[in-house]
């Protein structure tokens, strides 16, 4: 029997103010359910190959893991603006998307109804943001901050959040996290990597080419295996903790 999960590329179902055909891909674990969901909210670079194996990757770790794209619309170029837009004003089309992806997993009926959400990067400020709206467990991977933080967390489900100390663009980031969600009695596990930069749990390089030498200088962007591992197996543990526990049903 197969221990590999099962990659499907589908097509949500729209939803007011949301993406028209939002497209997404949907990991299956092996085996039988019911299973968490998580949410995964890709990188400012969109659904790439790097992106696909991180979902993957939480299939395999018993999750139906679903990745909406949020740039369905017209692709990095178009769309990329108008996301951060959304991210920044704390509403939008990007939100309506990754709300549709949680209440896709919900309707599931392999989804136990426990539902977490994991971003990169640009997803990571949407994980941050969607911590208060619904969600059980939330993984944030170097990702930006909103302006009134404390007021973004009130309600917030458990936040594990990861951030690379040589990141220019996050310094201070994850001690500024830190504090807040103690002020907020938050259930939390904030780290940072001295060695690390930003994208350092990505498994290659991503992005375009010609980006990647000011990528990597200015931002440390690249993958750390290291780092990446230590914060997989916090990720891990924090949503099996805050998440109900993968498990297969009897078989028949």
């Amino acid at each position: 029997m197969s221990t590999a999960p099962q990659l499907v590329d589908l097509t949500l179902p729209g939803a007011s103010g949301g993406s028209a055909g939002l497209t997404a891909l949907l990991g299956i674990p092996a085996g039988n359910g019911p299973w968490p969901g998580v949410v995964l909210v890709h990188e400012a670079f969109g659904l790439t190959d790097v992106m696909r194996r991180q979902v993957a990757r939480m299939a395999e770790a018993g999750y139906l893991a679903l990745m909406p794209d949020l740039f369905t619309e017209g692709g990095p170029r178009k769309c990329l603006t108008a996301t951060f837009r959304a991210l920044q004003a704390g509403e939008g089309r990007a939100f309506v998307d990754i709300e549709s992806a949680r209440r896709f997993l919900l309707d599931r009926p392999d989804c136990t109804g426990e539902v977490g959400v994991l971003g990169f990067c640009l997803g990571g400020g949407f994980a941050l943001v969607a911590a208060a709206r619904g969600f059980d467990a939330a993984s944030v991977n170097y990702g930006r901050l909103p302006k009134d933080l404390d007021d973004a967390l009130a309600g917030a489900c458990p936040i594990v959040a990861s951030y690379g100390a040589t990141d220019a663009s996050l310094r201070g980031a994850a001690g500024t996290l830190e504090a807040a969600l103690v002020r907020r009695g938050i259930p939390h596990d904030v780290t940072e990597y001295p060695g690390a930069g930003h994208a350092f749990l990505n498994d290659a390089e991503s992005g375009p080419p010609v980006l990647r030498f000011v990528l990597k200088r200015i931002l440390g962007a690249g993958p750390d295996p290291v780092a990446a591992a230590d914060a997989w197996q916090r990720i891990d543990a924090f949503f099996g903790e805050h998440l109900a526990t993968p498990k297969e049903a009897p078989s028949s």
